[in-house]
């Protein structure tokens, strides 16, 4: 196991040591913290407002779309693709709320000699159903769904509850996920609660009165912990070299999920850290040296 804590103003250079001893007490604020802004975000984002995105224009990746008609899984899944059809492949899978297009960035500029495929994860963006899908076994079966059919090697990146969802993909198919890329990942169901404003998010009146993403997106939140819970027990069934990449001030998955994730993938080829100083949690659009050399490092051997 390998530990590295990584200055945010430059992502990507790395120092050895430090570790999270350091971090954790001041953090332990930050489940509680991390459910009201939660609740704070799905406000905001009704009223036009919302996180950091993508540089890249709206629309930008239109030519990038594709779908995985019904049959192959039980609703319509629709993806992005971009470059090298040859290479090993990189899966990236977003948060919730969020969507394929949230990986614009690196669909427009992916990575040499790799191919990039970014989902709309059941319940969000062009994919179905309308509805939310709140067990990650369902939504790990749509990611599947776009692992290589012709051997290539495959690359997990799970941003938040889509870390999560990676980790399921490589329990449940451990000889067809090479690596996984755990990016401020939320793994550890002690770590989660439920903010008041959620309960109200769900009553019927206001549930319908909120778009698709956010509706969808509370009813992940709730339905999480037990889910966590049921999957923190296969955690050591996963076989995949795992990359864990952590902002020290996340106050929406706080970085005390990383002891946890170190504890468990104990059946892992190795698993790797790399902290980053003085970020937060929306590290795709931080951070991305860091993004792209945690994939460089799950492509290379095995520790």
């Amino acid at each position: 196991m390998t530990d590295r804590i990584a200055r945010g103003e430059v992502p990507g250079r790395a120092q050895r040591g430090g570790g999270l001893a350091g971090w954790l007490p001041h953090r332990a604020h930050a489940a509680h913290r991390g459910r009201l802004w939660s609740a704070i975000s799905v406000a905001l984002a009704a009223v036009g407002c919302a996180p950091p995105g993508p540089r890249a224009p709206e629309g930008a990746t239109d030519a990038l779309r594709h779908t995985l008609q019904a049959g192959a899984t039980p609703h319509p899944v629709s993806y992005l693709r971009a470059g090298d059809p040859a290479g090993a492949r990189v899966i990236l899978v977003h948060g919730t709320p969020g969507s394929a297009s949230s990986w614009a960035d690196y669909l427009l500029d992916p990575q040499p000699g790799l191919e990039v495929v970014a989902i709309d994860r059941p319940g969000f963006g062009a994919s179905g159903p309308e509805g939310a899908v709140t067990d990650l076994a369902s939504q790990a079966a749509a990611v599947a769904a776009l692992l290589p059919q012709d051997g290539r090697s495959a690359v997990l990146v799970g941003h938040s509850l889509g870390g999560p969802v990676v980790a399921r993909v490589a329990v449940d198919h451990p000889t067809r996920v090479s690596g996984v890329v755990l990016l401020a990942a939320s793994l550890d169901p002690a770590q989660e609660s439920i903010h008041p404003l959620q309960h109200v998010g769900a009553w019927p009146m206001v549930r319908g009165m909120l778009p698709r993403a956010l509706r969808n997106a509370n009813a992940e939140l709730m339905a999480l912990k037990p889910e966590l819970e049921a999957l923190a027990a296969m955690l050591p069934n996963v076989r995949a070299k795992v990359v864990i990449v952590h902002g020290t001030l996340d106050d929406l998955v706080p970085v005390a999920n990383v002891p946890f994730m170190q504890a468990r993938l104990t059946g892992a080829r190795c698993v790797q850290t790399v902290l980053l100083e003085g970020r937060n949690h929306f590290l795709p659009w931080n951070s991305p040296e860091a993004v792209r050399a945690a994939v460089t490092q799950a492509l290379e051997p095995p520790c």
